[in-house]
């Protein structure tokens, strides 16, 4: 993986982090959000979205 493509995956990643930590969400399934995977992060920030919404 280039380094231009693996510090915008790591900058999404921390960007998502920081915005569900501030939506008071720490963990996904016992799993602190540091752990997950950007895919995972993605789901889970979709998630709160939607959730939100309703």
């Amino acid at each position: 993986m280039s380094k231009q493509l693996r510090s915008a995956v790591e900058k999404r990643k921390n960007y998502l982090i920081n915005y569900l930590i501030k939506a008071g969400i720490y963990k996904k399934n016992e799993r602190h959000l540091f752990e997950l995977t950007l895919t995972d992060l993605e789901l889970e920030y979709k998630k709160w979205n939607r959730d939100r919404k309703e």
